[in-house]
This record gives structure tokens, sequence and C-alpha cells, in this order.
């Protein structure tokens, strides 16, 4: 049965969601910690824009299960 949205699979949507959002954070403190290690530290714009990354992974990992997984599908 098609619904609201058409056939999603909320399942997987919500899966993608925090694999996304844990590995946009994992990438940002990852890079962030190569270059300190490497360079000793690293330019105001850079260092901003990897922990605006962290950051946005952690809100996209914690947003993902909520919107795909309740509110979406209680929509329908």
């Amino acid at each position: 049965m098609t619904g609201r949205y058409g056939d999603r699979d909320y399942h997987r949507l919500t899966k993608g969601g925090v694999a996304v959002g844990v590995s946009l954070f994992a990438l940002g403190s990852l890079c962030e910690a190569a270059a300190a290690a490497m360079f000793g530290g690293v330019a105001g714009w850079t260092l901003a824009f990897l922990v605006e990354l962290e950051l946005l992974g952690v809100a996209l990992a914690f947003a993902a299960p909520f919107l795909f997984g309740i509110v979406l599908p209680l929509t329908e």
C-alpha cells in the first residue's frame, strides 16, 4: 500500500541518516586530530569548519531517528 509520501523505507532512511551523521562526526574529529598532529595547529577557519562538521554530524545522527523513525511514519 502506498502511503502519503509514497513507498518510503523508513528503516533504511533512519539507518542511513545515522550513518551519515556518525561519518561526518568521525571525519571532522579525525581530520582535526590529524591536522593538529601533523602541523601543530591549523588556521582558524579550518578549525571552525571541522568543528561545524562535527556538530552537523551529531545533530544529524540525533535527528534522523526522530524524523524518519517516529514523525514521518506517524503522519501517514
